[in-house]
């Protein structure tokens, strides 16, 4: 990958197909992928914190792996958040929105006058809003609470693995 800066790298140009073709729509700003499952595909990105045109960037991690989205999207429609919520200690959860917000703040460039981002994990500043993007802070070796209550609890929700199509 070619640099680009103290702020991420460009894709290559097959991860940006396959990125596309995992969120079913072109990424909306620059990223790396930061995870890869054990054939080399995207799991989990790492977004710029700022758009080309200066927007904030909401989510700086973003998991796109299928199998770990259908997953962890099973656990929340059973009821995940709320679980999460009840079982992962309040001022841990906010502790790790504080620490989220302040790797993603240490590479927005110093001359940024605009819009920042704001909040911790997946936007919100405190409780579970999204146990995706705790999931993949967690797998992208952040010390999230959330995000290894998800891992601890996620195996009921897979499904066997599939052969690929090429």
């Amino acid at each position: 990958m070619a640099a680009v800066g103290p702020t991420g790298s460009v894709p290559a140009v097959d991860d940006r197909a396959e990125v596309t073709a995992l969120l079913g729509r072109p990424p909306r700003g620059r990223f790396e992928v930061v995870v890869r499952d054990a054939e080399g595909h995207p799991v989990v990105i790492r977004n710029e914190p700022l758009l080309a045109d200066g927007t904030p960037m909401p989510t700086r991690y973003w998991l796109i792996g299928r199998a770990e989205r259908d997953a962890v999207s099973r656990l929340e429609a059973a009821g995940g958040v709320r679980r999460a919520e009840a079982e992962v200690p309040a001022d841990e959860v906010a502790d790790a929105h504080r620490r989220y917000a302040a790797e993603r703040d240490a590479v927005l460039p110093g001359d940024h006058l605009g819009p920042r981002p704001a909040g911790g994990v997946g936007g919100t500043r405190r409780g579970v809003k999204c146990l995706h993007a705790h999931y993949a802070w967690f797998l992208a070796g952040g010390d999230d609470p959330v995000g290894r209550w998800v891992d601890a609890h996620l195996e009921p929700y897979r499904e066997p693995p599939r052969e690929r199509r090429a």
